[in-house]
């Protein structure tokens, strides 16, 4: 092994924080296995960081140096930057082998790809193995176990050693969310006391929900399959181009718990997982049980865990050919904490996941032969499950939205599906597709599965207990027109996703059109008031001259007249070509104001409607989601570059409310206001024109605190319901009976009124939505105009909800938009933004913000 060369700098030491009472930390010694000779030359943790493990955080900077130091200075490791976070900080891949497999890694790799295609022969490579660390920033010994096992990896000695690295090569992602890890850190810095304090209601031991996340607030461990953040993309690409055959995830959980591994509740597995992984997965556990039985450690298993939702980072190998293991260990929170079983300690959690890691190498080679094997038949059943299917594919467009349409085409290459063009126009579904605007995936290839698992509409479940959503269609999610084939299919050549743009308008005499059905219209039309320059908006179809002839737009398209702007023609015209080459927005050049038949002229006063630059305030915290909240920040400020101001709904007093335009409270635990703020708010509404957008619980809230409906109730009805209620039933099944009745993460079918500002620029009045509460909006008893989004009389797609809860749902309101004096308040029962993946509803939110003002009350007697 080379020899280390010191690093130009050593980091901050002990002497200079002594924020933590060194009976936390722990010297290299204590990790290191007792019977394994170490490498002097590699130094130790403590030699570079200036303290022990355990001592204090490690900062995302000094894990970076410390893990590059020894991947440089070693033989059997190389180390690349795969990414980067919205945060720019850099995302590590890490490739440990032996030096001798090191040297031709590119051809180990190409091979093991090469023997999963079907009819290939079986190779006999090393096996390829994966450990995920620190997809959790509030987790940290899931991250900081990456520090002993490099360290490890580098430094043992010994045959022991040198056989596992000539078996195996070892991927780890060091860390997979640095932004909430580098929260976390300055969290327990700030806090951190020279003498430990134990007690869990310490500040100290108490960032979970600032520090889980990442910097918009994401649940990076969901975004496996839905993969809208820059870690998740980085680190899926790197999964795909290895296919490892074991995945390790290592996590921590509440302090009172004690540790877990996979393979989780047996009745809660995703039936596209082979039971033949399970029984892989429960060897592998039986040296997990080893280590942990000699050491005396509290454990479980097979218990409380489920592997249904595919998006986590556990139960995505499963139906991606590998074998995915979580752990999860109680967390030590702060760095040393009281429990019922005695003090948690984040040195021993480190040392935990270290040795399980280790564990999980040794079980996978123990039966390297057999994981290599089912890895392979996998892929070979799927192409074959795939041939044999009914549904021989399927073929879904965008109608008006190519982004959109890109959009999903880059998510399906994300997990390694194949998209192909349609070659001649279809009919299917009772809709044509036409060549040139529909594309196709074929089921015979080997991600049948993954393409199972994005495609399938499942309503029935064995069990409805689920630890995250029962329904993620994710065709429905992103609002396409889509159909199966169960005929042949009419493949053209394969096709990749890319960056939409179009040709620059000529030179306007008269004025611009955007059509408002383009996933970034909004981005576009922000940069437009931004500039300000002067916008109208369609209310209604319009058949306008353009440059290219008469073309019919739909209501929500933007007309940029040239006359009445402060803005030269030249300005203009440039920034049209701008939005049309870099956001991917058709822009027309308008050659006239007279637009022929029964449509409103260009200058007609209540067919085209002024609009002003939005101004946006979001309130976070004090009881409201932030997972929910995030979804919109990012909508807002990463995709349609809007500012938005983010503000804590308990520090609303004082706020100069003239200042915007708009106010966005999302769900969560508690959605209500302070008595004084919720006048504020009333007023800033009625008087100054304001525009409330709510949802899920915050909706609610806003219809009973502006929109009062009485209670209608037969209280002969309750009572017959409370006794039927009240039936005795045996303890042990509570979580099921609870459940009964809990919506898991659903899609349901909803018609949308497209002629409503809030629907402009859909042309289908179906709608898929996202629903995961039970709440019921009130239909608007004077305003029949107010409800954008009903549910359909069947509203269940996709996941699980009881047919209670669709009986209660169906025909109800899923959005409703009314006025309130001179504002407006805009109510969803659902997230439209859930987790930045329903493209469709997206848009619902964006016409909230930029339409609001557009809303008119009735004036006849209904």
């Amino acid at each position: 092994m080379s020899v280390f060369k010191p690093i130009a700098a050593i980091l901050l030491g002990l002497s200079s924080l002594g924020l933590a009472s060194p009976a936390l930390a722990e010297p290299i010694g204590f990790f290191q296995l007792a019977d394994t000779g170490y490498d002097a030359s590699v130094p130790a943790p403590e030699a570079r960081l200036g303290f022990e493990l355990g001592d204090r955080p490690v900062r995302h900077e000094q894990m970076v140096s410390y893990l590059t130091e020894i991947a440089q200075g070693s033989d059997r490791i190389t180390v690349e930057t795969i990414g980067y976070t919205h945060e720019h900080r850099p995302i590590l891949f890490f490739v440990v082998t032996s030096p001798e497999n090191q040297a031709r890694i590119d051809a180990i790799r190409t091979a093991h790809i090469a023997q999963l295609e079907p009819g290939a022969a079986a190779g006999d490579g090393p096996a390829i193995l994966w450990l995920n660390y620190g997809v959790h920033g509030a987790e940290p010994a899931g991250m900081d176990a990456a520090i002993p096992m490099l360290y490890h990896l580098a430094a043992a000695q010994g045959a022991e050693i040198e056989q596992t690295l000539a078996d195996s090569v070892i991927l780890i992602t060091a860390i997979f969310n640095p932004d909430g890890h580098n929260r976390r850190a300055n969290a327990v810095t700030m806090f951190g006391s020279d003498v430990a304090v134990t007690d869990p209601a310490h500040a100290q031991h108490s960032t979970w929900g600032e520090a889980r996340t990442n910097h918009y607030w994401f649940d990076l461990n969901r975004q496996w399959l839905l993969q809208t953040q820059p870690e998740s993309q980085a680190w899926l690409t790197q999964w795909h181009r290895w296919k490892p055959q074991v995945s390790a995830d290592f996590h921590e959980m509440g302090t009172e718990a004690t540790f877990y591994f996979h393979p989780g509740e047996p009745r809660r597995l995703n039936p596209l997982i082979p039971d033949e992984a399970r029984a892989l997965t429960l060897n592998i556990a039986r040296h997990h049980v080893g280590f942990l039985d000699a050491e005396a450690r509290l454990y479980t298993t097979e218990e409380g865990f489920d592997n249904f939702y595919v998006g986590k980072g556990s139960t995505y190998p499963q139906v991606n050919g590998s074998l995915g293991i979580l752990f999860e260990i109680g967390s030590a929170r702060g760095g040393l904490i009281e429990s019922e079983h005695g003090l948690v300690s984040h040195a021993d959690n480190i040392r935990t996941h270290f040795r399980t890691g280790l564990t999980t190498i040794s079980g996978a080679l123990a039966q390297r032969g057999e994981i290599a094997a089912y890895q392979r038949r996998f892929f070979a059943d799927a192409v074959a499950n795939g041939g044999r299917d009914r549904i021989r594919g399927y073929v879904f467009s965008a109608e008006g939205d190519p982004a959109r349409l890109n959009l999903f085409v880059d998510l399906l290459e994300r997990h390694d599906i194949r998209v192909n063009a349609l070659a001649s126009d279809l009919r299917a579904g009772g809709r044509t597709y036409r060549a040139g605007e529909a594309y196709i995936v074929s089921m015979r290839q080997p991600q049948y599965t993954m393409i199972r698992a994005m495609f399938d509409r499942v309503t029935s479940f064995e069990e409805n207990v689920f630890y995250d959503v029962s329904g993620w269609t994710l065709p429905l999610a992103y609002d396409l027109e889509y159909a199966p084939l169960t005929g042949s299919l009419p493949v053209g050549g394969e096709i990749h996703s890319a960056d939409i743009s179009f040709s620059p308008p000529p030179v306007s005499t008269y004025g611009y059109v955007l059509r408002w059905s383009d996933y970034y219209a909004p981005r576009a039309l922000y940069r437009l008031l931004d500039a300000d320059i002067r916008v109208r908006i369609a209310t209604e179809p319009a058949n306008i001259m353009t440059s290219q002839g008469l073309v019919e737009f739909g209501p929500g398209t933007a007309f940029i007249p040239l006359v009445g702007q402060d803005v030269s023609r030249e300005e203009i015209h440039a920034l049209a070509s701008s939005i049309a080459v870099e956001d991917g927005v058709p822009v027309y050049a308008a050659t006239s104001g007279s637009t022929p038949g029964d449509t409103p002229d260009l200058g007609d006063r209540s067919g085209f409607r002024s609009i002003e630059r939005p101004e946006v305030l979001l309130v976070f915290d004090d009881g409201i989601s932030a997972y929910d909240a995030g979804e919109v920040w990012h909508q807002l400020d990463h995709r349609m570059q809007m500012p938005v101001t983010l503000r804590r709904k308990s520090e609303l007093s004082g706020l100069d409310w003239s200042r915007y335009s708009h106010l966005i409270v999302v769900g969560g635990g508690n959605t209500g206001f302070a008595d004084a703020d919720l006048e504020r708010i009333r007023d800033w509404i009625r008087t100054d024109g304001g525009v409330l957008i709510a949802t899920r619980q915050a909706a609610e809230m806003a219809q009973a605190s502006f929109f009062p409906v009485e209670d209608g109730a037969d209280a002969d009805e309750d009572e017959s319901e409370d006794e039927a209620g009240n039936r005795r039933r045996d303890y042990a099944a509570m979580p099921i009976d609870d459940a009964e009745h809990v919506i898991g993460g659903a899609i349901f079918a909803g018609d949308l009124d497209f002629s409503h500002p809030i629907g402009f620029g859909y042309s289908d009045r179906s709608i898929a939505l996202h629903r995961n509460t039970e709440l019921v909006l009130e239909r608007p008893e004077d305003d029949p105009f107010a409800v954008v989004v009903e549910y359909a009389a069947e509203p269940l797609l996709s996941g699980y909800a009881s047919q209670r809860r669709q009986d209660e749902i169906a025909g109800t309101p899923a959005v409703i938009a009314q006025r309130l004096g001179r504002g407006s308040v805009v109510m969803f029962a659902d997230n439209p933004n859930f987790r930045a993946t329903f493209r469709g509803t997206e848009k619902m939110f964006l016409n909230a913000i930029f339409f609001g003002r557009l809303i008119d009350r009735p004036r006849g007697d209904y």
